[in-house]
């Protein structure tokens, strides 16, 4: 689908809800788990992948765990069709639980398995700069995905070939696979540390689509040849209230009633469709 920029920020609210109801429908039709986890990064995937990314880009979902959110934002740009979205998670589909490469372009690495999002990313940015090509290597990662030491191997890689056309965007949802980020490894995903290994980081609201598409903007006009982090504040199982915050969701299916309640209260949220319209 190609829509002005304009037009996106103008109906972002719906795209959003659009997005969410997609997504969850997949995890429906497939009765699989980590759904929180797409709910929390499908704003960042409009402000980045739908309203940035050029032909010429790649953006990589490190963060694999979260593919049907990926699924739904490549089928709204139109990439995939809604008839091959209908396979998710069935025998022989080109659309498994995790992201995997060979059949879409804008699934050009296999991950899900985590800390080799930023490393694939770095090395594609760095390309680029030998080819002396005008474009951007964007990443999406999760926080607990910080934990990883490849990550911060591959941060110190971009520092030293000062890599500004990486664009790293972290999803700071505060809840990881056993506990809470802080209880775990503590905040690796802290604003902090990046800018002391030399990033140039900033904070944003990783729901506010807007904010997230003028920070991306503003970053690709800073040529400082400092690489890129963004720390996206976000709600795991964000618009879903009784999935919001919960770590269960990052593994748990839904059961029919669940199904229906959370769709009625994303179209009550981003579509402001009463239950009982």
């Amino acid at each position: 689908m190609t829509l002005s920029t304009d037009h996106i920020l103008a109906h972002a609210t719906h795209i959003s809800g659009e997005l969410r109801l997609k997504t969850l429908s997949l995890y429906n039709q497939a009765h699989a788990g980590h759904i929180g986890c797409s709910l929390s990064c499908i704003d960042l995937m409009i402000g980045v992948l739908l309203l940035h990314k050029a032909e010429k880009d790649t953006f990589i979902l490190s963060k694999g765990h979260a593919a049907a959110a990926l699924y739904a934002s490549l089928n709204w740009l139109g990439e995939i069709s809604d008839d091959v979205l209908a396979t998710y998670y069935l025998d022989g589909t080109t659309l498994p639980a995790h992201p995997a490469p060979g059949q879409f372009k804008g699934i050009p690495f296999a991950t899900g398995s985590l800390g080799h999002g930023l490393p694939i990313a770095t090395g594609i940015a760095h390309a680029a700069r030998i080819m002396d090509e005008d474009s951007y290597a964007y990443v999406l990662l999760s926080d607990g995905e910080t934990n990883e030491g490849t990550t911060w191997e591959a941060a110190h890689f971009a520092m030293q070939h000062k890599l500004d056309n990486l664009i790293m965007i972290i999803d700071k949802n505060g809840l990881q696979g056993f506990g809470t980020t802080n209880e775990v490894l503590g905040d690796t995903a802290d604003p902090a540390k990046w800018t002391a290994i030399g990033f140039e980081t900033v904070e944003v609201n990783g729901h506010d689509i807007e904010e997230i598409y003028s920070t991306v903007k503003t970053l690709k006009t800073h040529k400082n040849g400092l690489p890129k982090a963004i720390i996206a504040h976000t709600v795991k199982g964000k618009g879903v209230s009784y999935m919001e915050n919960k770590l269960e969701w990052h593994y748990l299916p839904m059961n029919p009633e669940q199904y229906e309640a959370a769709t009625h209260e994303i179209q009550e949220r981003y579509f402001n469709i009463a239950a009982n319209a």
